[in-house]
């Protein structure tokens, strides 16, 4: 017996409808599964160490800790510390810089913690380490660079408590005081504010694609900061 012609295209639409709702069922567990979707960090991204510094009492700069976790996202290694562990934290990277296990080194910090900054650099380039990227947000005391990042940017707040950072004779890199006045943020929100955290997160991104071509020379060796007389360690009933 010949089979009905109206059953046979009903079976026929079944089974278009059966393969179309299985390649739905597929695409969304594509879509789903972030792990499916989340591209793998480059090498140059992998081999980056990112060292972000809290200010005072350790709960004013929490703002920090989003940009970590933002940058975890691509892939990038952080450390997230109080700003008292700079010295800790240099002998840290350097041993992992020589150790092959870091290539590019960058630093971040907020309030005492930028304050911090130029004397973590001092150490890694006594340790004969360079620092790709420096960014300090609102430094609370003068501070001058007399060894060099690659690159430093100074984000400050220039009718607050913040400090431009100044330029020491023999510094080499690039020096960049950025005033943000009149933009709205303040010392304890300027690390929590999106647009200067997207800022800090598209230098960082741009750091690391810098990395990928020839090294920049490391600064000349400097005497090691001591720790007892830095302006970060005598500092700090200010955030």
């Amino acid at each position: 017996m010949r089979p009905n012609g109206r059953h046979t295209a009903g079976a026929s639409q079944l089974s278009t409808f059966g393969l179309w709702a299985i390649c739905l069922l597929l695409l969304s567990a594509v879509a789903m599964n972030p792990t499916t979707a989340k591209a793998a960090p480059s090498q140059a991204a992998a081999t980056t160490h990112v060292y972000l510094l809290r200010g005072v009492l350790n709960i004013f700069s929490l703002g920090l800790d989003t940009i970590g976790a933002r940058l975890e996202a691509q892939g990038i290694p952080v450390t997230v510390a109080n700003f008292v562990s700079w010295s800790s934290l240099a002998d840290e990277a350097a041993a992992n810089y020589k150790a092959g296990r870091i290539k590019t080194i960058v630093l971040v910090g907020h309030s005492s913690g930028a304050t911090a900054l130029p004397d973590m650099i001092a150490k890694l380039n006594h340790l004969g380490v360079p620092v790709k990227l420096a960014i300090g947000l609102d430094s609370v005391f003068k501070t001058k660079l007399s060894t060099g990042a690659e690159r430093y940017i100074n984000i400050y707040i220039g009718d607050g408590p913040g400090e431009p950072v100044r330029a020491a004779a023999g510094f080499r890199g690039k020096l960049d005081n950025v005033d943000v006045r009149g933009s709205g943020v303040g010392h304890i929100t300027i690390d929590k504010n999106e647009a200067i955290q997207r800022r800090v997160i598209a230098e960082i991104d741009a750091a690391i694609t810098r990395s990928r071509g020839p090294a920049a020379p490391i600064a000349a060796p400097v005497a090691a900061p001591r720790t007892a007389r830095s302006a970060a360690a005598v500092a700090p009933t200010r955030n």
